[in-house]
């Protein structure tokens, strides 16, 4: 039977001043130790739905469960959830905080209060699975965009999440670039993390994702495995969501 590790039921989401939703009664359900790919013309709402899902945003009506519990917005409560779900914004610019690598990424560690050695342990562990040992002590600005996704991705993982969310992960990254960082996520799901990406790359999400999930004015319109969803042409094209070999 499969379990889901985050549900959203029937859930809203208004940004102030619009006078649409921008989540519109979302049923979703992710399941558990799954590569799942979410898909959509901009404006569908992608985003919104990953900053729910890591409590940065509450909804307004419907509900929002992990494993199988509602989420809780207290502080105590917020802090847990963003531990087991991790997020990777669109820009690493916006999760670089502090100066060096090694600082960057031992960050969140210590936000948590954790015993210094057990720290230092993570860290390096970190600097050694995303292959930055040698930028340890570089200073974040002078990195390329693909080390500093490297870095954003580090910086979440070092607090060993069960879902990583990611955000158009291999937006402006150039071929070498994508593929290293595709290398370092098979690497985490094979490690037992749930992945979750939305991309527009729908070549990449063909050949990598296990589970599909196409969206569409805050809604979910299909879902299934991607040979699947991408047999639907019809429903596809309407979306302006076709690749070139379909």
């Amino acid at each position: 039977m499969q379990e889901f590790l985050l549900e959203f039921q029937q859930v809203f989401y208004q940004y102030s001043g619009s006078q649409e939703f921008t989540i519109n009664n979302l049923s979703l359900k992710i399941p558990k130790q799954k590569k799942c790919a979410l898909i959509g013309q901009n404006g569908c709402g992608k985003t919104t739905l990953f900053l729910l899902a890591n409590g940065l945003y509450k909804p307004h009506a419907g509900s929002i469960l992990w494993c199988g519990q509602p989420l809780h917005y207290d502080r105590n409560s917020l802090k847990i959830l963003r531990q087991k779900v991790g997020l990777i914004f669109q820009d690493p610019e916006q999760q670089l905080v502090a100066a060096t690598v090694e600082e960057d990424i031992s960050y969140g560690l210590c936000n948590l209060g954790l015993p210094t050695a057990e720290i230092q342990t993570r860290v390096k562990q970190a600097l050694r699975e995303f292959d930055l040992t040698a930028l340890a002590e570089k200073p974040v600005h002078h990195l390329s965009l693909g080390q500093k996704r490297r870095v954003s991705i580090a910086d979440v993982m070092v607090l060993q999440p069960e879902l990583l969310v990611l955000d158009e992960p291999t937006a402006y990254l150039d071929i070498k670039h994508t593929r290293k960082l595709m290398a370092n996520l098979r690497n985490i799901h094979q490690n037992g993390t749930t992945l979750l990406m939305a991309t527009h790359d729908l070549n990449l999400v063909y050949n990598w994702a296990d589970w599909l999930f196409v969206m569409h004015q805050g809604r979910l319109v299909l879902e299934g495995e991607p040979q699947d969803v991408f047999s639907q042409r019809d429903i596809l094209e309407e979306l302006e969501l076709t690749m070139s070999f379909l």
